[in-house]
């Protein structure tokens, strides 16, 4: 997810419902900023705190970062779009240069507000009532910048856009066709074990082929951000991650006791599954490209593209909105219709075109559309991939009247609560994107592969803890941390003949390691959320649905744990915060 911002080109109602006309995406644009007109936006509201006009001052320091967040968000999707094209790249460029003196004015303003001699008089007109909570985020945003790490942000930005631009220019051979990474995944997971042998061959040849300017970009950018935490006073650049995420109510030793209740409690699980798998297909040993086979009949499919899944998902979110109080007028089947209308999707794989997939806005001060990237394959990671940012998508615009851009989103890890959540709550409705003869191989896959995933994506998470923590080590050295904590999370991995994931170099193909470091614990932290939810609407659908709606629209008004409370979900630094779900799988899976 990128929590950028959104323009919304209506008006809606004073009870929030749906806008008398629709926006579309291609109406969309933003004024260029310089340092001159952000200097001048950034000195005209010191003045107006000065003459001690506050709430003037607060409503235009809120619009002018919208109106810069909506500019960076359109220049981050082009680049995405078409990481190739001349003036996109060029674009990104000029945004990574203009970002740090963009953050230099930010973190100044905030520094006046929090300086304020009687902070109980200007919490009504910040974004009210949720003043302390913005106040408290900006206490985190005012330590992670200071003028002498401006230029180092910079190079940050070009070192991440660097690895963005290697993996989207892999141009793959496999069964006569020419791919990119994303477009290997129908062969990474087919039906013959040969053919997911070879794409997996393919795909880490490239990973080896590229191993030395690899390890050479991350390398720049540990020791970059270490500089970095090391300027503004920190031991290291951990502290300064969490910070920079807005962590407010949680730290890194409340996440080791996560990762030490998933080695627990969740890794056996997986082994046994895995065990399993092993003896229904009959193999002698499950090697890494078995591992993404979950049925021994092949895993279910999409009916079909963009097109089909387009218009089968509508029916599948208005089914949706049938089960909650009050009708459809708010419920994800209307936000989603307005998307397929305006244009705010691009879900096609093409080449040049950004891997992965988010979710993006482009604020305005009252409301906002929100928009998916994605890259559709035609595997069953086409519907998890679009019902996951769906979720971040019914979100954003669940909350898009919230006051003040601090609430559109909420912190990340809460954000994919929205996200993995919903892609449990389509459960009923799934036969209608892989037909209903399949729906029950879908549901068991999915929650088998969420059970998997939840060992592999604390192991990212202490991979770059360990990292940051001895900032100096080699490559070699870090390929060698990531062998180790690989053996404790995921212990049945075995590569075979792949040598470089062999070698430790697995963690290379994540982009969340390089460009969003410490952006991973938060997908398992949520979904320790996502799978409470899978229980509780297992017993009570209506109710599940209900809260979760209820959640979206809430944004980003409270901290990671007060949202997940709010929703009545155990938070998942609470011992046994895993027990129930674990057991509720177990039993799902036939395993007790």
């Amino acid at each position: 997810m990128n929590a950028a911002a959104c323009v919304f080109l209506h008006r809606i109602d004073r009870n929030g419902s749906l806008p008398l006309m629709a926006a579309r995406f291609e109406n969309i644009s933003a004024p260029r900023p310089t340092r001159e007109s952000l200097a001048a936006g950034r000195d005209a509201v010191l003045a107006l705190m000065e003459a001690g006009a506050w709430a003037q001052a607060l409503s235009t320091m809120d619009q002018d970062r919208r109106d810069y967040a909506r500019w960076s968000a359109l220049v981050h999707l082009a680049f995405s779009r078409n990481t190739a094209e001349v003036e996109a790249k060029a674009e990104r460029s000029y945004a990574d240069s203009l970002a740090p003196f963009a953050q230099d004015c930010e973190v100044t303003l905030k520094r006046r507000v929090l300086a304020h001699p009687d902070r109980a008089s200007i919490l009504p007109l910040l974004a009210p009532p949720y003043g302390e909570h913005v106040l408290a985020l900006w206490e985190a945003d005012i330590t992670t910048f200071i003028p002498a790490i401006a230029d180092d942000l910079e190079q940050e930005s070009k070192l991440e856009a660097d690895y963005t631009e290697l993996l989207a220019a892999a141009r793959l051979e496999i069964g006569g066709q020419t791919v990119n990474l994303s477009g290997l995944a129908p062969y990474a997971e087919h039906a013959d074990r040969a053919i997911r042998h070879e794409a997996e061959t393919v795909r880490w040849q490239y990973f080896a082929d590229h191993g030395e300017r690899l390890d050479g970009i991350y390398d720049a950018l540990v020791r970059l951000r270490h500089g970095m935490a090391r300027k503004l006073g920190d031991e290291n650049f951990i502290a300064l991650a969490y910070r920079r995420l807005r962590r407010t109510d949680y730290g890194p030793e409340d996440v080791a006791r996560y990762r030490d209740a998933v080695a627990e409690k969740v890794t056996p699980l997986v082994a046994r599954l895995l065990e399993a798998r092993r003896q229904e297909h009959g193999w002698d040993r499950l090697r890494f490209w078995d591992e993404a086979l979950v049925d021994p009949r092949g895993n279910p499919q999409p009916l079909g593209g963009v097109e089909v899944l387009g218009e089968a998902a509508q029916g599948l979110f208005d089914a949706m909105d049938a089960h909650l109080p009050g009708g459809d007028a708010k419920g994800i089947g209307a936000c989603y219709r307005l998307m397929r209308a305006g244009g705010f999707m691009d879900l096609d794989n093409r080449p040049g075109k950004a891997g992965g997939g988010f979710c993006t806005s482009f604020p305005t001060q009252s409301d906002g559309m929100p928009y998916i990237f994605a890259n559709f394959t035609g595997t069953h990671h086409d519907i998890g991939v679009f019902t996951h940012e769906m979720g971040h998508a019914f979100q954003n615009y669940a909350s898009r009247t919230l006051p003040g851009i601090d609430l559109l989103w909420p912190t990340y890890e809460a954000a994919e609560i929205h996200s993995m959540s919903l892609e449990f709550l389509t459960w009923p409705g799934i036969g209608k994107l892989v037909g209903e003869d399949e729906a029950e191989r879908y549901r068991r896959m999915h929650l088998i592969q969420s059970l998997a995933f939840l060992p592999y994506g604390v192991c990212v998470d202490h991979f770059q803890h360990e990292v940051y923590a001895r900032p100096d080590a080699t490559p070699a050295e870090r390929h060698a941390i990531w062998r180790r904590l690989e053996a404790r999370y995921m212990p049945w991995t075995d590569y075979g003949d792949l040598a470089w994931p062999a070698a430790g170099g697995r963690w290379q193909a994540k982009q969340h390691i390089y460009n969003s470091p410490f952006y991973y614990i938060d997908y398992t932290l949520a979904l320790c959320c996502a799978l409470q939810f899978w229980v509780r609407m297992r017993q009570d659908y209506a109710s599940a649905l209900t809260d979760y709606v209820a959640l979206c629209g809430r944004g980003g008004a409270a901290p990671f744990t007060a949202l997940a409370r709010s929703a009545g979900l155990a938070s998942p630094f609470s011992p046994g915060a895993l027990d129930a779900v674990v057991d509720e799988a177990a039993k799902t899976l036939g395993l007790i």
